[in-house]
């Protein structure tokens, strides 16, 4: 359908507070898990959050975070218009506050993530009010989410080696006094690899943190971040406390690898001589009997295959999230 801005992202964020789902969140650094993420959105009648982080947008541009955002932005805006969905990018874990303003001033992004969670309630108080004033006085629909409380693990470079619970009265101030329009809540899930039976998750937090909000007049929606780790129940049942978006990246870069590693390791004797045949990759093999199919190591033949494993997994977290036959902008 479209490449949307802040205020109708913020439409899907009401339907799902008042509907009990949540946008999966779903982080890309290049273009294959992007269109595979665009499909399967479409196949779950779903709308989609594509992130990116600065390292993704680093990795897209060459080294180049800007010209990474600006090169994705486009891709997406060209891409979304074959798509029947809504879709929305949102910048994760975002902390250069220069990187910051270009994307406020070039309006790319739908919403901007200002990860200040690892420094003290008031700074990160401060950092995270800097950018909502810097969207208003750009006024742009650029919605912002923040984090309170700190999740274990990692994410783009970041680590954090401890877990802190977010407390349900310093987050109604947090958001009293920074504007913010969404807030990331740490409630036992991890970044990266983990298994859901070894986190230390507080669901009932969730539900404090979101009744507490809502007692002073604050219907913010919660993000959990970390989500990898969770299983289908655990995650379906967040949707019921408040939580409107999931962060999903981990899964994705390992459905990616694994699916070009069956496909190279299935066809393994059409893209490596086999035994006792001469590798000669330099002269592409002019002197030996064998040769490498071209059928088989064409990038597009493993770049499909990539796209199609993601729509497949996507279309699945939808239906597990409840946002699968949501679409406002179908």
């Amino acid at each position: 359908m479209a490449f949307y801005g802040g205020d109708e992202l913020a439409d899907v964020y009401d339907e799902a507070l008042d509907g009990g789902f949540g946008l999966v969140a779903s982080n890309v650094a290049e273009p294959n898990t992007m269109m595979g993420l665009m499909e399967g959105a479409e196949q779950a009648d779903s709308d989609l959050l594509i992130q990116m982080s600065a390292g993704a947008c680093r990795f897209a541009g060459n080294g180049d975070a800007e010209a990474g955002l600006r090169a994705m932005g486009n891709y997406i805006d060209v891409i979304a218009q074959q798509y029947d969905v809504g879709v929305f990018l949102n910048m994760d874990h975002q902390t250069d506050m220069d990187f910051i303003d270009m994307q406020v001033e070039t309006a790319i992004p739908s919403s901007i993530m200002i990860d200040a969670s690892h420094e003290d309630f008031e700074e990160n108080i401060a950092r995270s009010k800097a950018v909502v004033e810097k969207t208003e006085q750009a006024d742009e629909e650029i919605l912002v989410e923040a984090e309170l409380g700190q999740i274990k693990g990692v994410e783009d470079e970041i680590v954090a080696e401890e877990a802190f619970y977010t407390d349900p009265e310093q987050a109604v101030e947090f958001v009293d006094r920074t504007g913010t329009d969404l807030l990331a809540i740490s409630v036992g899930t991890q970044h990266g690899v983990a298994k859901g039976k070894d986190l230390d998750l507080k669901p009932d937090l969730a539900t404090e943190i979101h009744e507490t909000l809502a007692d002073h007049g604050l219907e913010t929606p919660l993000v959990l971040h970390g989500s990898s780790g969770l299983q289908p129940d655990q995650l379906s049942d967040f949707m019921n406390r408040g939580i409107c978006k999931v962060n999903k990246d981990t899964r994705y870069q390992y459905e990616y690898t694994r699916t070009l590693f069956d496909l190279y390791r299935e066809e393994a004797n059409d893209i490596v001589p086999p035994e006792g045949v001469e590798d000669q990759r330099d002269s592409f093999f002019n002197d030996v009997e064998w040769s490498p199919n071209k059928d088989r190591f064409d990038p597009r033949v493993g770049g499909r295959d990539v796209r199609e494993r993601i729509a497949e997994v996507y279309a699945g977290l939808a239906d597990v999230a409840g946002s699968a036959g949501q679409s406002l902008y179908k």
